[in-house]
């Protein structure tokens, strides 16, 4: 135990002399090493923070909430067809459906947003028509004024209720309540300012207004309510199946779909969300991982290189010591830690770069959630580069251990 520890010992002082005394060369052999740490570390880093962005986003929004949206295949998009819901689905699943606490409908009224004006300034931003519902379903509060309400919706009132980043753009005052806006040349009072979201991967979600659904419907035509998107969130102890079937069976009985015929619509939830951006990561982390393969193999050929100079460069020193009675074992086990000390000098180096890239990333980026590195890419890093080490400086150690003393001696 104690040859082993004072072979340990001797390998990395001899180790971190070499790194010394060949700082170039030990850094350019490291390089592959360097890159492939640094590439899995930022890629990780990036991603987990957007995927702790989206949950924290998600869980604000509420993991209850559905969202019902029309679907089209692509050979009906072929064909000329779009699916769509309409405003009466709306009606007809809202008061069919049981074990609702909540439900909204809510329309683009215009597909590209729409010119917003106060004064002289204007903005382009997006325009929503709904009901009185969707304060509840997306849980949406105002910091000043009020959210439209049913008698809105009933009489056809040109009210508004914005996000705070539109009342910025448009320059309204702090209290901007009472104060009229042009939409579309169509004059609207504003009668609430909504509580800030801020913004999701450069996203600004506090830029938009909320506009009784009727009014907007009277606005936009026909073409706009027969497209919207229905939201509701399940009662307490509800079974989130059973309504869905309950939506299912209504929807598919008024589109006329038959037994065959695939759902024109979809479901979407919060744990699908998450599911699918998880996807994503997954595949942007295998094609991180496959240049780290890459980097690495270049990393571990060059730490194989060196170790096989250093054993040229020390054959004498290796032939002293086994004439003062050095093992082969003992031979073999210092350069495996010399190789060892190298891949990890590469790992550390490569582990610091990404997370600092990483960071700079998300501060240069607006509003990119922080870089997060998490233990298991710190702990799978060293791994590689640990493996690394005793692959790669395998068979250098096994050349210094089987040296002939005599021969390595009269080495010049």
């Amino acid at each position: 135990m104690f040859n082993g520890l004072h072979a340990a010992i001797e390998g990395t002082r001899a180790a971190l002399a070499s790194i010394r005394a060949h700082a170039m060369r030990s850094a350019l052999t490291t390089l592959g090493i360097v890159i492939g740490v640094a590439a899995v570390i930022t890629v990780v880093a990036i991603m987990e923070g957007l995927s702790s962005g989206i949950d924290s986003q998600l869980d604000d929004l509420g993991s209850d909430m559905v969202t019902l949206r029309a679907i089209t295949s692509q050979e009906q998009e072929m064909l000329g067809f779009s699916n769509k819901l309409s405003y009466e689905d709306f009606l007809v699943l809202k008061a069919k459906v049981k074990d609702v606490e909540d439900m909204s409908a809510s329309m683009q009224a215009f597909s590209f947003g729409s010119t917003v004006s106060y004064g002289r300034q204007t903005v382009q931003t997006q325009v929503i028509g709904t009901d009185s519902g969707y304060q509840k379903v997306i849980k949406v509060y105002p910091q000043q004024g009020r959210f439209i309400r049913s008698t809105d919706d009933d009489r056809r009132r040109r009210v508004v209720f914005i996000g705070e980043s539109t009342r910025k753009k448009l320059k309204l005052p702090e209290n901007p309540i009472g104060e009229f806006i042009s939409l579309s040349g169509e004059w609207f009072r504003i009668i609430g300012v909504a509580e800030e979201r801020g913004s999701l991967f450069g996203f600004d979600q506090d830029n938009y207004i909320i506009a009784p659904f009727s009014t907007m419907a009277s606005l936009a035509g026909s073409r706009v309510t027969e497209n919207i998107d229905i939201m509701f969130r399940p009662a307490a102890g509800a079974n989130l199946d059973s309504i869905q079937a309950q939506i299912r069976q209504i929807l598919r009985k008024r589109h006329h779909l038959s037994g065959d015929d695939k759902d024109d619509f979809e479901f979407i939830t919060a744990k699908k969300t998450k599911e699918s951006f998880a996807a994503i990561t997954n595949w942007v982390t295998l094609v991180a991982g496959g240049v780290v393969g890459i980097s690495l193999l270049v990393g571990g050929i060059g730490v194989m290189n060196i170790m096989l100079v250093s054993v040229t460069e020390r054959t004498r020193e290796i032939g002293i010591n086994k004439a003062l009675g050095a093992t082969p074992n003992f031979i073999m086990l210092q350069f495996l830690v010399e190789a060892l000390v190298l891949s990890l000098f590469g790992g550390i180096i490569g582990l610091l770069l990404g997370w600092g890239l990483a960071a700079f990333l998300s501060m240069l980026v607006p509003s990119m959630p922080a870089a997060l590195v998490p233990g298991w890419a710190i702990a799978l890093s060293f791994g590689f580069t640990t493996a690394i080490g005793v692959i790669f400086g395998l068979m250098p150690a096994v050349k210094a251990a089987n040296l002939n003393p005599i021969d390595a001696l009269r080495y010049e």
